[in-house]
């Protein structure tokens, strides 16, 4: 059963809750409270991982992707992964909410920061990986926080390429290790992130008229404590949703990785669901 911080107040779409709510399960079927004191036990003097999705993605899909992919995860002993649901959907008009969907991320991180603060004190150390839109939450989140960063691992990141040196500039300093995995292919960052950055600037007047994401190319400069190399070779043809992808299941775990390869073939040879298995395997050896 995969351990869950949610911030949702609704299973689909809506604003963030009032608190952040400790469940349990692998599915909507069996997704249950779990209590504090558990919760608790559960991280004490452990390697914490909060990982958490991106935009579009209701409690539902959440759940079951994120419980899917910590089953590809090959922490060590000492590692425990959690995850983290945040309303970055729309029950209505789906991918058309992306421009108003940062100030659901900004606000979730806030929340999980205080919360962490509040509970961690006694995990052996916390880390951090997302997927696209998820990348603000858990820099909002690096940002407020008192305690230390162990690692954070932002995949197809769905935020500026400056972000590690400008808006979230002070985060780098608070982390061990910073990583990025990105790909040329992700044609979702290639077309609809620059037109999305361009509607909120409209709408919120924080961001750039036109910029590049930080899951394409990586970040437009290297900051401190950044860890090398972060693109998948183009052969590859990684995209933005393959990095979660749990459907088709992955064939086999593989073991962790600790570089990314300049060329060759894909894991697995490509067969069924080697995309998550990898981006596993990847986040398990810079975890460590």
């Amino acid at each position: 059963m995969t351990t869950f911080l949610d911030v949702r107040a609704l299973w689909g779409g809506g604003d963030v809750s009032d608190s952040v709510q400790i469940k349990t399960g692998t599915s909507a079927a069996n997704y249950t409270d779990m209590s504090a004191g558990l919760m608790l036990d559960f991280i004490h003097g452990r390697d914490v991982l909060i990982g958490t999705h991106g935009f579009n993605v209701n409690r539902t899909d959440g759940i079951d992707c994120l419980s899917k992919w910590e089953g590809l995860l090959t922490l060590p002993a000492s590692g425990v992964f959690l995850g983290l649901l945040w309303p970055g959907d729309s029950e209505s008009v789906h991918a058309l909410s992306y421009p108003v969907e940062p100030r659901h991320a900004t606000a979730a991180g806030a929340m999980i920061a205080a919360f962490v603060d509040k509970n961690f004190g006694e995990a052996a150390s916390i880390s951090f990986v997302s997927h696209s839109l998820g990348s603000r939450v858990i820099l909002t989140a690096i940002s407020k926080l008192n305690l230390p960063v162990r690692r954070a691992i932002l995949m197809a990141g769905a935020i500026g390429d400056d972000c590690l040196t400008a808006e979230f500039a002070d985060v780098p300093g608070k982390v061990g290790a910073v990583s990025v995995m990105s790909s040329k292919q992700d044609d979702v960052l290639r077309w609809a992130f620059p037109l999305g950055d361009l509607a909120a600037a409209i709408f919120d007047h924080d961001h750039p008229w036109w910029e590049s994401a930080l899951g394409r190319f990586g970040p437009k400069q290297r900051p401190d404590h950044y860890l090398s190399p972060c693109q998948i070779p183009d052969t590859w043809n990684y995209g933005h949703g393959n990095y979660l992808q749990v459907d088709p299941p992955a064939q086999a775990v593989i073991p962790p990785a600790t570089m990314i390869p300049n060329s060759g073939l894909p894991p697995l040879r490509g067969a069924n669901g080697w995309q998550e298995a990898w981006s596993a395997s990847v986040v398990s050896g810079r975890f460590k």
